[in-house]
């Protein structure tokens, strides 16, 4: 699997042919990543909750690609009359693709649109791979309890993506006990930080909490691409 950072928590996750587009906001710093949408093919649009940060590029994706899959529970998917195909998840569920199971779980934080309608509620998802390889894809949650279930109901979790800026979401501090303490997880890629002057971060600080809990963490920059 490729995954590209593209700001927040928009990620271009490509997989045996198939792209799946995490939480569109990739126009907010478009110059820096290099992203042209209508040069790519979009196959799903993957949606943790409804805040303008994680949904503001739907629509456009949607223009460029209409038979794009939105993956999302059932208040989101609702929510995009426009939408040619929906995959209205709900906690426990999970969307195939091929042989990659993306299963739906709880996270702690809220989730309205800018407009003000309910948007659910907020999640976070497992990516499991074949041999038993997994993927958390976090959202915008604090920590919680629950993370501590994840490596238990789904195995090892070797990758996880989670928000470091603090503010909205959890702190470089807490983002690494919950990696380390609840999630067990060895590697973790940081988003949600750094794009406003709410959630930048100490680099340097960011790391050593991670390091000192034998966690290694990236700080991905716009446009920057990983294997896994």
């Amino acid at each position: 699997m490729k995954i590209q950072f593209l700001g927040q928590n928009c990620f271009l996750f490509t997989y045996k042919g198939k792209t799946i587009l995490s939480d569109p906001f990739y126009n907010y710093k478009k110059a820096e990543s290099g992203f042209d949408v209508s040069a790519q093919k979009i196959d799903y649009i993957l949606l943790t909750h409804a805040h303008g940060d994680h949904i503001a590029d739907v629509e456009e994706v949607l223009q460029y690609h209409p038979e794009a899959v939105i993956i999302a529970v059932p208040e989101i998917c609702g929510y995009f009359k426009n939408a040619k195909n929906t995959d209205d998840v709900n906690l426990g569920g999970s969307a195939k693709i091929d042989d990659l199971k993306i299963s739906m779980v709880a996270a702690h934080h809220t989730s309205s649109f800018p407009d003000g309608t309910y948007g659910g509620v907020p999640v976070g998802y497992i990516f499991r791979l074949p041999e038993g390889k997994n993927i958390y894809l976090a959202g915008d949650t604090g920590v919680m309890a629950d993370m501590e279930l994840f490596p238990r109901l789904f195995g090892a979790i070797d990758l996880s993506i989670l928000p470091i800026g603090s503010h909205y979401t959890m702190c470089p501090r807490k983002a690494a006990f919950a990696a380390a303490e609840l999630l067990k997880t060895p590697k973790v890629i940081g988003c949600h930080f750094d794009t406003f002057p709410a959630i930048e971060i100490n680099h340097e600080s960011a790391l050593k909490h991670f390091a000192d809990k034998n966690v290694e963490l990236t700080l991905p920059k716009l446009g920057e691409e990983f294997e896994f």
